[in-house]
């Protein structure tokens, strides 16, 4: 991974060399407290050590049963899925199994799933550490139904990801059906690079050990200097911005395979860093269709944000075909991926232009392993800033609050969180 932050010293706001050097005496504190708990595989730093913890023998052989399917669909909801779904859609390209996603509970879109889904050939990962996600085991038992109402045996294409106690472990030992164990320590949000994210790559046959091999890359380049680790760096950067006044980072990958990437982002960047009033706000782009629906906001708009744009140096390319239409003729002779880098560079610049500051992240094209270290390299980043913040980087009790509120409400206990949504102000207007 290439880190550029050149358009973020200087402008408004922005940050100077001199800031860069004090950053960098803090982000060798935070290193060291980093690896002390990486090496005590504390909750949260655990995440750090997947690289060399994950056993993907463990992860084919729990799918090897299923053979080859036509279509994979994963039911969980947030980090639970969109690791999976991030790594799933950078690899489309390298698969004939198509991975489908119930990360949500909205009736009507997955009534439309179901019913597009050749389910007796399709094979179905439900996953929740806990065993007990609401959204997931509705959305599961909604599944079953469907699959029993083919005529298909669910026992028969199910597997689940889950914890060692809950609803899911017990119903993988009472219908012996293969599963996964979720690792241990390591929040959903960090669990890409696990048995969490990688169970959908294998069977859709993607080389999960390239995706693993580039998350050890990235671990591997982790140290205590900024000016030596790009993950850092970036986490640190974006920490000194946000404390200069840019609270928004817009997310900006320029290729439509890195569109889930930014997805995968926001949940990790707003759920462990969004705490005590302080945090970054992710906004999700897509370069260069954002260009003409967001950038005027970026470049004129208040000067509260980070934009980091994120690119691969290679990929496949389309030849535009020359033209004799007065104004165009000069595109005949490019390709879309000339025309795709020069928008990129025209937005980097548009921004600087106006001192608006921004990132460039580069990765050497979208494969497994470059896909790896990404997901890795935006972890760390994540742990240092929340080091820097002195943040509780792997916690989420805001979250926990509405998982509870919606729980009493559906009669699944009593819970005082429920208790709230009667006290609900309203000021209807009609």
């Amino acid at each position: 991974m290439y880190l550029d932050i050149g358009n973020a010293l200087g402008g408004s706001p922005g940050l100077t060399e001199d800031t860069l050097d004090h950053l960098d005496e803090r982000v060798g504190i935070a290193h060291e407290r980093i690896e002390q708990g990486r090496a005590d595989n504390e909750h949260g730093y655990a995440a750090l050590n997947l690289p060399e913890t994950v056993d993907t023998d463990a992860i084919r052989a729990a799918v090897e049963p299923f053979g080859t399917p036509e279509a994979v669909l994963t039911v969980g909801i947030g980090g639970s899925a969109l690791g999976a779904a991030t790594i799933s859609a950078a690899l489309a390209d390298q698969t004939d199994v198509e991975a489908h996603f119930l990360d949500n509970v909205d009736p009507e879109d997955t009534a439309e799933l179901l019913d597009s889904l050749p389910l007796d050939d399709t094979v179905v990962n439900v996953v929740s550490r806990s065993g007990t996600t609401a959204e997931t085991l509705s959305n599961f038992l909604v599944v079953r139904e469907a699959m029993d109402d083919a005529g298909v045996d669910w026992t028969e294409q199910t597997f689940v990801t889950t914890g060692d106690e809950g609803n899911l472990r017990n119903l993988a030992d009472k219908h012996d059906l293969p599963s996964l164990k979720v690792p241990e320590g390591v929040p959903g949000r960090f669990s890409a690079v696990s048995t969490v994210g990688l169970a959908c790559a294998a069977l859709q046959g993607l080389d999960i050990e390239d995706v693993v091999a580039g998350a050890q890359t990235a671990m591997d380049d982790l140290s205590g200097s900024l000016y030596e680790s790009p993950a850092y760096a970036y986490g640190a950067v974006c920490y000194g911005l946000a404390e200069r006044g840019a609270l928004t980072n817009a997310m900006m990958p320029y290729a439509e395979s890195l569109e889930y990437f930014a997805e995968w982002f926001a949940q990790l960047w707003a759920e462990s860093l969004g705490k005590e009033q302080v945090g970054q706000t992710p906004a999700r782009a897509l370069g260069a269709t954002d260009q003409h629906s967001q950038l005027q906001l970026y470049r004129a708009g208040p000067r509260d944000k980070l934009v980091t744009l994120v690119r691969p140096r290679e990929r496949e390319d389309i030849g535009i075909p020359e033209t004799d239409l007065e104004g165009l003729s000069y595109l005949g002779g490019s390709g879309l991926g000339d025309l795709l880098d020069a928008e990129f560079e025209a937005t980097e610049a548009s921004l600087a232009a106006e001192g608006r500051p921004n990132v460039r992240i580069e990765i050497d094209a979208v494969d497994a392993e470059n896909i790896g270290e990404l997901l890795y390299a935006m972890e760390a980043a994540t742990v240092m800033y929340g080091e820097l913040a002195g943040l509780s980087t792997f916690t989420q009790p805001a979250v926990e609050w509405g998982k509870k509120a919606a729980r009493g409400l559906l009669g699944g206990g009593d819970f005082a969180e429920a208790d709230a949504v009667a006290d609900k102000r309203t000021f209807e207007i009609e």
